[in-house]
Formats: C-alpha cells, sequence, structure tokens
C-alpha cells in the first residue's frame, strides 16, 4: 500500500496532478524527430528494405521505446537526485511508516507509469499519422512498460553515483550512443557482424510488435529473448538499487 500510495503522490504532485500535460512535456522531442527524420529524410529513403514498411512507419517504434526509455530515467535519476541531495526528501520519509524497499518499488513503479503515459501519448499521435494500427499499438505499449521498468530500476542504482550535475554527462556518454545506433533510424544489418553483435547485446526495443512485423519463429523467439532480457535487467536494477540505497541513506 504504501509503495502504491508513494507512486500516485508522484503522480498527483507532477505538473500539477494532469498526466496529459506530462505525456506532452514527454512527447515532444520525439515528435520533432520523427517530423525531421521519420518524414523529412523518410521522403528520400522510401521503404526501408527487409521490412518493406515505409521510413516513418520504421523510425516510430524506436523512438516509443527512446520517449519511454527518457521518461522513466528522468524520474529515477535526475528527480531522484534533487529528491535526495537538494530538498533531503528521502531521509524526511525514513521517519514515517514508508520502509526504504518502499521508497525504491514507489519510485520504479511511478518510473513505469510515467514511461507508459508517455507511450499512449506516443502511440496515439502516430496511431493518427497512420503508422501503427490499434491491435499492434496495444502490444506495443505492453512492451514499453517492460523498457520503463529496466530503465527505471537501473537509473534509480545509478543514481546513487551520482555526485553533482556535471556527473549526468557520463549518462549521456552511454545513453546518447545506444539511441543513434542501436537501430532506432536504421536496421542492424548495415553494419559489419562484429558491430551487430555488439549492437544486439544493447537493451532490445519494442520494435516488433508496434511495426507488426512479427514472424513465425526467429522473431517470436527474439521476442520472448527480449522480454527476458527487460525483466532481468530490471529485477537486478531494483536488488542494486535497493542496496546501494541502503549503504547511501542509512549509513
Amino acid at each position: 500500500m504504501a509503495r502504491t500510495s508513494w507512486c500516485f503522490r508522484n503522480l498527483r504532485v507532477h505538473t500539477g496532478g494532469n498526466p496529459w500535460t506530462m505525456a506532452m512535456y514527454s512527447i515532444f522531442e520525439p515528435i520533432l524527430y520523427l517530423l525531421a527524420i521519420g518524414v523529412g529524410i523518410g521522403r528520400l529513403v522510401g521503404d526501408v528494405d527487409g521490412v518493406n514498411v515505409t521510413y516513418a512507419a520504421f523510425v516510430a517504434p524506436g523512438l516509443l521505446a527512446t520517449a519511454v526509455m527518457n521518461s522513466a530515467l528522468y524520474e529515477t535519476m535526475e528527480g531522484a537526485f534533487v529528491k535526495f541531495t537538494h530538498e533531503r526528501y528521502y531521509r524526511a520519509i525514513l521517519f514515517t511508516p514508508v520502509s526504504l524497499t518502499g521508497i525504491v518499488a514507489g519510485e520504479v513503479a511511478w518510473a513505469v507509469l510515467r514511461g507508459f503515459v508517455t507511450a499512449i501519448g506516443f502511440l496515439l499521435v502516430i496511431t493518427v499519422f497512420g503508422l501503427v494500427s490499434w491491435p499492434d499499438a496495444l502490444v506495443a505499449a505492453a512492451g514499453t512498460l517492460l523498457v520503463a521498468f529496466a530503465f527505471g530500476s537501473a537509473g534509480l542504482a545509478v543514481t546513487t553515483r551520482i555526485r553533482a550535475w556535471s556527473d549526468f554527462q557520463y549518462v549521456q556518454l552511454v545513453l546518447l550512443p545506444m539511441f543513434l545506433f542501436a537501430t532506432t533510424f536504421y536496421p542492424v544489418t548495415v553494419y559489419p557482424r562484429v558491430i551487430q553483435v555488439i549492437v544486439e547485446l544493447l537493451p532490445p526495443l519494442p520494435r516488433h510488435p508496434a511495426a507488426a512485423r512479427l514472424r513465425p519463429r526467429p522473431d517470436r523467439l527474439r521476442l520472448v529473448v527480449s522480454v527476458l532480457y527487460l525483466l532481468v535487467m530490471g529485477a537486478l536494477g531494483l536488488v542494486v538499487a535497493r542496496r546501494r540505497w541502503a549503504r547511501v541513506m542509512l549509513h
């Protein structure tokens, strides 16, 4: 109950408690990428070889996953950093019935909720553009919950290592290359095999459900592997976050 209350407390105080305002803030940047690159450059590219969809339809799922990832990370990194360093909020909460485990679980649950609201907002936009159908959008929305869980948990664990605002630039050294090169704007097949292996080791994106390109066996197997990857990543992030926050706040 305390974890659920903590999650919805964050929702109430965020931008006046309006989830649709929150969604608009989160999807503004990916919509610009979609219009500038997906639609603009897509006019020059045409259909993407191998998947037989327009370039805008290919880019949209990657931007969806990126928007969800950034939303979850913002809450468990910058948001958590402010609460701990500047507001001293977590230490005050420990004097209430809310436990440290409740704080960690509540923050991750809030990150998942924030990412899901972002996903719904962006999915509505790309559905209006005709880039995804409603059944596929529902499957993609489920996939974004896993993305938000995995990155929200990992972000909360990493935040305990942050000492100043400048340290967040080190996080961008990881996120920016992943955003640019991890199949957001072009298929992994454009790389040499060695680079393909490295890219495939990165956290997977829910591209196939959103693009409605599930083939009988290989892609279904890859989908199962992606789900397990994100679940394990999120679970490990929770465990590490709980231990690190206990060390930071209780010692």
